[in-house]
């Protein structure tokens, strides 16, 4: 029976990688094709935009529908979906026409995400979630890394259009791989309620009153989230940064970037062979404290190699705040509500990415890039010290739940 479980981890992991290293493809291909449609990095950076905006006009109603559908069948229609949509993108040669695709290629990825939380939370137990959740954390630093490296191969061998047809075949893929796992609702009666405003309000009160009864649980999601908040509204104004007060070339940019890769599986890695022995509240509290530090490092640098010290930190960091945090919500959110509370909670973080990221962005124009870039990681500093406290204070009264395992 342990067997069939990791077969079944194993072949989850297999899945999530090439959506991964898909989704880095699909990413670099399309800045590169709306770029040279338009010359303009606006147009670009409105492909951003449309992440957090389709979040906002899909999560106020998708948990409903993901807490009482299938979650497999949904995750394998929404990776077909998303697979035919990028497919027939590079057919359109308008880009408001590009842009209509985009947008529900992100509300289709922004229903995936709750709903592949929820059915692993299922699939796997409690006491595999901290490994598995490390392991994830090492496959996406490792997309992170091949990810553009297969986009910049495909581009010498083809074209941006070839590479987004990859896409289109890496999801369809993930899809069929999804297909292997078990149907965990396959003998569910699921109860049909004709869906309304009136479910809607029910679902939202319901999210309320969880909130209400579980309010430590979310104080940390919510402190997490504004990290994560705060980490978004910085890294949007990331590349003016090391351009105009840094004074680093594009090459050197580049390798900035790569730096932050290679601690992402540095500390992929560490995390995956000592998560064992390291408790949830310690991985969520010092991996958050230790991502802000990073970022601090970085917005006081003045050259390079402090910038690299501090891009490495926080990246190394990042690995095991975010094994830390999966393994608290799959342990402290029932996955009866999980798909509705990911879905809500995950609105306000679209609302809140676009408003602290457009505020940057203005400020940075009005006042100064490394004023405001310093005033954002201190914010954020402020926050993850919270974090931290607070996670060593208050789970050691969850006794309720397998937070030190």
């Amino acid at each position: 029976m342990k067997l069939e479980k990791w077969k079944y981890t194993a072949i989850l992991l297999f899945g999530i990688g090439v959506s991964n290293i898909g989704e880095w493809i699909f990413l670099i291909a399309l800045n590169l094709i709306v770029l040279d449609m338009t010359g303009s990095p606006l147009a670009v950076a409105a492909l951003y935009i449309l992440k957090p905006v389709a979040t906002i006009c899909t999560n106020s109603w998708s948990g409903s529908l993901i807490d009482r559908l299938n979650k497999r069948n949904l995750m394998i229609f929404l990776d077909i979906f998303r697979a035919v949509v990028i497919a027939i993108l590079p057919a359109f040669s308008t880009i408001w026409l590009i842009y209509f695709c985009v947008f529900f290629i992100n509300m289709a990825s922004s229903i995936f995400e709750p709903t592949s939380m929820t059915y692993i939370t299922k699939l796997i137990p409690i006491e595999q979630r901290k490994r598995f959740n490390s392991l994830r954390s090492l496959i996406d630093s490792g997309g992170f890394l091949i990810g553009p490296a297969i986009a910049g191969l495909l581009f010498i061998i083809g074209t941006p259009h070839f590479a987004i047809f990859i896409n289109a075949i890496a999801l369809f893929l993930s899809g069929l791989i999804t297909l292997l796992m078990p149907n965990l609702e396959e003998n569910r009666i699921i109860h049909q309620e004709k869906f309304s405003m009136t479910v809607l309000k029910k679902d939202w009160h319901a999210v309320l009153q969880f909130s209400r009864r579980n309010v430590s649980v979310m104080i940390i999601y919510f402190l997490f989230s504004s990290m994560m908040v705060m980490a978004t509204a910085i890294d949007s104004i990331e590349a003016a940064f090391a351009k105009e007060v840094l004074g680093l070339t594009d090459g050197k940019y580049g390798f900035l970037v790569s730096i932050a890769g290679a601690g992402i599986v540095v500390g992929a890695i560490i995390n995956a062979v000592s998560v064992k022995k390291i408790s949830v509240a310690l991985l969520i509290g010092a991996g958050s404290l230790f991502v802000s530090i990073g970022y601090i490092i970085y917005a006081f640098s003045g050259g390079f190699l402090v910038a690299a010290v501090g891009f490495f930190i926080l990246s190394f960091s990042l690995a095991f705040a975010n094994t830390g945090f999966y393994t608290f919500y799959q342990n402290n959110i029932p996955v009866e509500v999980m798909g509705r509370i990911g879905s809500v909670y995950g609105l306000a973080e679209a609302i809140l990415i676009i408003v602290m990221t457009s505020v940057m962005g203005v400020a940075a124009q009005l006042i100064s890039i490394q004023v405001v870039v310093i005033v954002g990681a201190f914010i954020m500093l402020v926050v993850t010290g919270l974090l931290f406290m607070y996670n060593l204070g208050s789970f050691r009264s969850f006794t309720a739940f397998n937070l030190r395992s």
